[in-house]
């Protein structure tokens, strides 16, 4: 199987699939491959937070041009999966040279689904882009391709719990990908302190408590396929062995009413009011929630605000970090490297990572008091007293 990603989460996400009882996993472009049965694929869809989706691949050939693509398509046994009552919809990848236009391989694999009916039943299934049954992906690399039924349907990113959105929200795979990176699982309090929609704050709860993300979805495309195991999928989706107690807070704060506003209904709609707090106030207002705490951000870049505002917010920011932050891991992601610079503050790791169309750096800020060469020396000296 196939489980793609976004740019910059490979790694996290092979973790999660060889955490999960995945087999001879391998890192791909923006995916990761991997062997496993039905369970784990329903597991997986269930489970994994950095997945945008799991594609089981059913056909490998090659091909110079469409018309082949459909010559190979007409000889698979389309009745294996479908019926000439099913609905479908097609995704093409391409990347090659001989092909053109994606849409038009589309079209070609939609005409040698229908004509394979039509040959067989002298009846033809719909093409429905809104809600099919059944969704397929194409991808073609130079002349390598492989056809897959997507088993994921809506795209794994989108939870089910965002009842409303601030401009520009996270997307909440992302989100996770970036508290995963900072080695976020629950072993302390929590802060964003410019929260927006609350989807960090969210995302840093269910991995806190071990929620699978796919608990609020309504459904899943491997659903409507003819080999589907109901009690199978029950088991896994009421399966709550690896859920766990959450012993400390997760704090949320924005200077917008609106944003906190926005914040409390996809918490509420998440069912973790218990977990998360809400506060309407500004970066310079904000304080350390306790002395054992990491703070995770995704302060406002790209388009949201003007150039004159932006450097004074990110001002800010350091200053609050430096001064009210000591001893904590401090992490934020911007597509504007002029604006982290004005932090103040040196990063002690920088990650590349793509949020949308934006190129943005993800760096991490560990605040300490004194003089710093001292805290590595200390940092050092604890880690080499470390057991092997």
């Amino acid at each position: 199987m196939i489980a793609k990603t976004f740019m910059g989460l490979e790694e996290v996400l092979a973790t999660e699939l060889i955490n999960l009882g995945a087999n001879n996993v391998e890192l791909q472009r923006r995916a990761v491959s991997f062997t496993g049965d039905k369970a784990l694929m329903y597991r997986a869809n269930m489970h994994l937070r950095t997945a945008s989706r799991v594609l089981k691949p059913l056909l490998h050939f090659k091909a110079a041009d469409a018309d082949e693509v459909y010559a190979a398509l007409m000889k698979f046994n389309w009745g294996d999966i479908m019926t000439v009552k099913s609905t479908f919809a097609i995704e093409a990848t391409v990347y090659s040279e001989d092909f053109k236009h994606s849409k038009f391989v589309s079209y070609r694999v939609k005409d040698a689904i229908c004509d394979w009916f039509r040959e067989k039943t002298g009846d033809r299934p719909s093409v429905r882009l809104d809600n099919p049954q059944l969704f397929f992906n194409i991808h073609i690399s130079m002349n390598r391709c492989t056809l897959s039924l997507d088993s994921s349907g809506d795209s794994l990113h989108k939870r089910g719990y965002r009842i409303s959105q601030n401009e520009a929200p996270l997307n909440e795979a992302l989100a996770a990908g970036m508290l995963l990176m900072a080695g976020w699982h629950g072993q302390s309090d929590f802060i964003d302190p410019m929260c927006g929609s609350g989807t960090l704050l969210i995302e840093a709860a269910l991995i806190a408590l071990r929620i699978p993300p796919g608990l609020y979805r309504s459904s899943f495309g491997f659903e409507r396929w003819l080999d589907f195991d109901q009690e199978l999928f029950d088991e896994i989706y009421h399966d709550d062995a690896a859920e766990r107690p959450f012993n400390f807070k997760i704090y949320g704060s924005d200077i917008s009413a609106r944003a906190i506003a926005i914040s409390e209904q996809n918490v509420k709609s998440a069912g973790l009011t218990k977990y998360i707090s809400l506060e309407t106030k500004s970066i310079k207002e904000v304080e350390k929630p306790s002395d054992n705490c990491m703070m995770v951000t995704n302060p406002p870049y790209g388009e949201r605000i003007t150039s004159d505002d932006i450097y004074g917010l990110y001002g800010i920011m350091g200053t609050t970090m430096k001064h009210k932050f000591m001893g904590s891991s401090c992490w934020v992601i911007s597509s504007h490297e002029e604006c982290l610079d004005k932090i103040g503050l040196k990063p002690s790791k920088r990650i590349k990572l793509l949020n949308g169309t934006l190129e943005c750096w993800y760096n991490q800020y560990e605040i300490f008091a004194g003089k710093r060469n001292d805290f590595i020396l200390t940092k050092n000296s604890v880690s080499e007293k470390q057991p092997e």
